[in-house]
């Protein structure tokens, strides 16, 4: 089982576009995937078409209440579970201000989960607070999504840092796995610019102990598609939604770079009977 925290600092950059239709395609490619929904705005709940606030067991019940993790993930597609979120997530980081251990809760929740899913994909909130370090304590794995702009690079270094500080003091099997370049436009100088200067700082981190020392930049990048940004209003991922996209076709090259599959096999990609090549 692969527990994978999509963590940047920064909104707006494809962090619940990137969980909810990567873990779409690796469902379609026949893997289990659980859903984790750890931020208080509900993007990724909304996005798989489960309304929040209701009576249904959020992270919020299972951080506060201690509820079982078990209980709260609900099937939302075939292969694929979800722990949604609502609002009162966003005090749960005051809630937990004096509790022993809160950097853990996650993490002993998810420990009954074992074996169950083939992936857990973690929605982080845009902050490096208490939600978060939940995450990375919880992940052995970070995707970092990253929109090529100048100021979205800066905030990688201190992304990083936050990942090596819980790596030393709460999860030391923790690393930076991945780079997922979104709302990609192609030929632009300024991306190649950014892509530059970021594979630079990863080369330079080879060899070295830092927990993004084996990352890597996806070949694989997520091109700005209007798609992408329509499909969670209608609750639906971009395969059912617009299958013969570039969203579409991107984030399926994408699942088959995270399974290490170089080749991809014809799969039924949406309720409406269209087909596309998903990665097995």
């Amino acid at each position: 089982m692969r527990t994978i925290a999509i963590i940047n600092q920064k909104g707006g950059v494809g962090k619940t576009t990137t969980v909810a239709n990567l873990g779409a395609a690796l469902a379609l490619a026949g893997r289990r995937v659980l859903l984790i929904d750890l931020d208080p705005q509900t993007h990724l709940t909304l996005s798989c078409n489960v309304e929040p606030d209701t009576d249904q067991l959020s992270i919020y019940d299972i951080l506060i209440d201690e509820k079982s993790a078990d209980e709260a993930a609900v099937e939302v597609e075939k292969n694929t579970w979800l722990i949604g979120s609502d609002i009162d997530l966003a005090a749960a980081e005051t809630e937990l201000a004096n509790v022993t251990g809160r950097e853990l809760i996650l993490r002993n929740a998810l420990s009954a989960m074992v074996g169950r899913y083939d992936f857990i994909l973690i929605d982080c909130p845009p902050s490096l607070g208490l939600l978060t370090v939940n995450a990375l304590t919880a992940a052995e794995e970070v995707f970092v999504p990253l929109q090529p702009h100048f100021l979205a690079l800066q905030g990688v270094g201190k992304l990083f840092e936050t990942v090596a500080l819980v790596r030393d003091r709460l999860n030391p099997k923790l690393s930076v796995t991945g780079i997922v370049l979104c709302l990609y436009e192609t030929g632009t100088r300024l991306a190649g610019e950014v892509v530059a200067d970021l594979r630079q700082f990863i080369e330079n981190a080879r060899g070295t102990v830092v927990p993004w020392a084996h990352a890597r930049i996806f070949d694989t990048v997520i091109r700005r598609n209007i798609k992408l940004a329509e499909c969670p209003s209608h609750g639906l991922t971009i395969f059912d939604y617009e299958p013969r996209s570039n969203g579409a076709l991107d984030y399926a090259r994408l699942a088959g770079e995270v399974l290490g599959k170089l080749g991809a096999v014809e799969q039924p990609a949406t309720k409406c009977g269209m087909r596309h090549k998903i990665p097995r």
